[in-house]
């Protein structure tokens, strides 16, 4: 099994953080490693392939939280393991329970708090991203948290890259033209692109970010692309975790 870390969030010994791939002995098509229960797949093939990946990382399947991800702004605080309800981001200070991003070509973006000792996953489609759901969830850190950005540390996971992402122009008008590339008649759009200027203009520190350079479109035999696998496309899942002391 192939699990993607990140060079930043390993540098504190307090979290721990994974991100899923396809890449499993014994993984079928048409899920391949297939992580979510939304999409069709036999949930308990599901279950296995969740228990393999979360053993891998050390994590017992029952303390995951989970959120109904639905291309909104909510944002939820967690106090508990299991199901959280609809949103597409979730924030705990609570040690022991990790929290899940499910995604197959939208940016998935964890935060680590390492002076207040707080994790946050994001989810962010255009749809989110338009509702500019990185810096809502930034302001509401530094508000109902007491955060200081410069004590955020950033991982942008992988996504559909902007030469892969064509959109309509419906979707289009909704964006500065900075992101938006024309070639050919048809319109790509940059939603990480979009989300790393978001941190930036929150005065997040370049040196706390870390962007994935994988694109989900590209990496067929390593990651899940709903743009490229149409109903048949799997779900990878992206865990943040605060340790118990």
């Amino acid at each position: 099994m192939i699990i993607i870390k990140s060079l930043l969030l390993s540098r504190f010994p307090e979290i721990s953080f994974g991100f899923s791939t396809k890449v499993h002995l014994g993984s079928e098509a048409p899920f391949n490693f297939n992580l979510s229960q939304y999409v069709g797949d036999d949930p308990d093939v599901v279950y296995q392939n969740r228990k393999m990946f979360f053993n891998e990382l050390g994590i017992e399947p029952d303390v995951i939280a989970f959120q109904k991800q639905v291309h909104g702004d909510e944002i939820s605080v967690i106090e508990k393991s299991g199901y959280c309800g609809e949103s597409d981001v979730m924030i705990t200070q609570k040690p022991g329970i990790p929290l899940a991003i499910s995604t197959a070509d939208c940016t998935p973006i964890f935060l680590f708090d390492n002076k207040n000792k707080i994790i946050v996953g994001i989810h962010s489609g255009w749809k989110s991203t338009a509702k500019k759901i990185t810096s809502k969830t930034i302001q509401l850190l530094i508000s109902d948290f007491k955060v200081n950005p410069i004590d955020l540390n950033v991982y942008i996971g992988p996504s559909i890259s902007q030469k892969n992402y064509e959109v309509g122009e419906e979707v289009a008008v909704q964006f500065d033209a900075k992101y938006i590339k024309q070639e050919n008649q048809k319109l790509f759009l940059d939603v990480a692109g979009c989300n790393y200027d978001m941190l930036l203009e929150n005065e997040i520190s370049i040196e706390n970010i870390q962007r994935s350079n994988l694109c989900s479109f590209e990496q067929k035999d390593l990651l899940h692309s709903y743009r490229r696998e149409g109903l048949k496309s799997g779900r990878a899942l992206g865990l943040i975790y605060l340790k118990q002391n």
